[in-house]
């Protein structure tokens, strides 16, 4: 399968806005997060392989940090018309059965996805208190078929930071992935044709 990675935006770059709905109906906006300690927005979607391999440890990670008042948001931002499966119907079923307790929002329009420069599924922002980019890259180093465990441990550790007020680890990996299918005519200018196979 073709691997894309994260396009890894500049450390303090401002949260993007966005305005979305949830799978349960309601509209999620990144003013909704206004004085959390953290901001994670994932990048992801129902059908990727390589969102999949780690579907059980991100509502575990979910739990674990929105338990310490963490905002945590998902964000599929796929062309559901090529790929029906991370139809908005879709994405309640899959948030139901990992069990997500963070919200998972559509970005119809991938006009989200755009303003992240999110690039692959998954992929991982953490901003601090201020909402200013801390980390983008990867959640640890497993990925399908490589024997590593998914532990989160990249993440998690900058999200410990974020939330110690101490310095994120400057050594990033960016995230691996399937790429973002965008619709035709909406590629962004940092989209990577070579990371456009259909898996």
């Amino acid at each position: 399968m073709v691997k894309t990675a994260s396009t890894m935006l500049p450390i303090g770059t401002p949260a993007p806005d966005f305005s979305l709905r949830n799978v349960d109906g309601q509209l999620v906006s990144r003013a909704d997060f206004d004085g959390t300690p953290a901001l994670l927005v994932i990048f992801m979607c129902n059908h990727c392989p390589f969102v999949k391999h780690i579907a059980s440890q991100l509502a575990q990670l979910g739990r674990d940090y929105q338990s310490q008042g963490v905002g945590v948001v998902a964000i599929s931002s796929n062309d559901v018309a090529s790929h029906p499966e991370d139809s908005p119907e879709q994405m309640v079923h899959e948030a139901e059965q990992q069990g997500y307790t963070f919200a998972y929002l559509f970005d119809e329009e991938q006009d989200v996805a755009a303003a992240y420069q999110a690039a692959c599924t998954p992929d991982f922002f953490i901003f601090d208190g201020q909402q200013q980019l801390a980390y983008r890259g990867q959640l640890d180093d497993s990925r399908p078929g490589n024997d590593i465990p998914v532990t989160g441990a990249d993440l998690r550790a900058a999200l410990d930071a974020v939330l110690a007020g101490a310095p994120v680890s400057e050594s990033q990996q960016p995230s691996i992935g399937c790429n973002i299918k965008w619709q035709e005519g909406r590629e962004p200018a940092y989209f990577d044709p070579a990371g456009s196979a259909n898996h």
